[in-house]
Parts: C-alpha cells; structure tokens; sequence
C-alpha cells in the first residue's frame, strides 16, 4: 500500500514516516501544501494523510481543491486544533476521518488500516482497462474472449499496473507494491515477469502494452 503523508513539523513527519514505513507502507512525505497536491495529482496512492497547517497551501485547500478534480483517494486529515467546526469543514469537504493531534501511534495506525479497507470493500473484484479484464477469483486475464492464466507475481505485478494506468513505476516501487518489503526480487525480476507479461498480451491480441522508460519505469498504455 503506497501512502501520500504532507507534514510540516519535522520532528513529527520523520516519526510518522518510520511507523508507517516500519509496518510495511511505502510512504512519500513533502512538508507544504503545494507539494501535497502535486504529488497526489501526479501519483495513484492508497491513502493521503493530510495535515491541515501548512506551508503554501493548508490541508483542507488541498483536500478541497483534490475532490473537485474527482481524485476520491482516502484522506486522513491531522490537526492541532480540536474545534468541532474544523471537523465538520474537512468531512464535508470530503476527508475519510480525522484525528486530532497529540495522538498516539497506534491510533494513527489503526485509522489508516480502516481507511483503507474501506477503500478496498469499494474496489470491483475483476479490473479492467482497456480491452483486458483481471479477475482475481481465478488468477486471469481476459482478453476478447481468450484467457490466460497468471503466475502468482505476475498477476501481483499486473495489478499494481491496472491499478494505476498511465502512471510510470520504477521496478524498486514495483518490487515494494505488488510483492512486499520482505520479497526476494529485485529491478531484473521485474523485468522478466514484464517480459512474461507482454509476451501475454501479444497472445491474447490485447491493444494494451506494458511501455517502459529508461531510468523511470514501467507503465500501461491502451492503444486501441
């Protein structure tokens, strides 16, 4: 899961930022507002944790200006302050939940695991772009009536790339994002099961293709 944390306080952000790294989230951190929209523009992420006083841009601007583009990541807003009407702002501008600060660890913890569940309970189970489907339920992809049956990591692998069509992924991101920090894979890993993967795709005749840049990443294209 790859999280978008905007913090200015310094102290607090390096904090957070080990704990959630530590419990395996791949987490980017900036320290102003501005950059929080950039990065939430340019990035698909699971989850944005926001605080609301920053530099440049506060957090609800962000939020704001984020659910009016149709971006509908979660959002998790962290405040100061502990006003009631502070609350009912960010919720109604569309924020997940809200925590106020001082908090502990493991509340922070525990409101982004319930943030992202409830992101995935609205997730359809078979993805599509394109002209491909993959189904979890048996490990497929669909393609105008033909199907392939995946290995494991490359259905892992595919995931994370219809997940997030358009957006390039360096293979260290990959290797974090469909296997886990613990995986025994590295950057020429991923290029095999890239490679396993397109060979599918020319297979199945799909107008999708796996499209690569050197020293970026990977990342799908339709072109039908």
């Amino acid at each position: 899961m790859k999280l978008l944390y905007a913090e200015d306080e310094a102290a607090m952000s390096e904090a957070v930022a080990d704990i959630l790294t530590f419990h395996k989230y791949a987490v980017d951190v900036v320290d102003n507002g501005e950059d929080a929209l950039e990065y939430a523009r340019s990035e698909a992420y699971d989850g944005i944790i926001l605080d609301i006083m920053m530099p440049r841009m506060d957090g609800l601007t962000v939020l704001r200006k984020l659910r009016a583009e149709g971006n509908s990541t979660p959002v998790l807003l962290l405040t100061a302050k502990a006003e009631v009407a502070d609350r009912i702002e960010g919720l109604d501008l569309g924020a997940d939940d809200y925590l106020p600060k001082p908090f502990v660890m493991e509340e922070l913890l525990a409101r982004v695991r319930a943030m992202l569940r409830r992101r995935e309970s609205f997730m359809p189970e078979v993805m599509e772009f394109g002209d491909l489907r993959l189904n979890p339920s048996d490990v497929t992809l669909t393609c105008k009536g033909q199907s392939a049956e995946l290995q494991n990591r490359e259905f892992q692998l595919m995931e994370v790339l219809m997940k997030n069509p358009g957006i390039y992924h360096s293979a260290d991101s990959l290797v974090i994002d469909a296997w886990g920090y613990e995986a025994e894979a590295d950057a020429n890993s991923v290029r095999v099961y890239v490679s396993g993967l397109r060979k599918r795709l020319t297979e199945l005749g799909s107008g999708v293709e796996i499209v690569s840049r050197r020293n970026i990443g990977y990342s799908l294209s339709w072109n039908g």
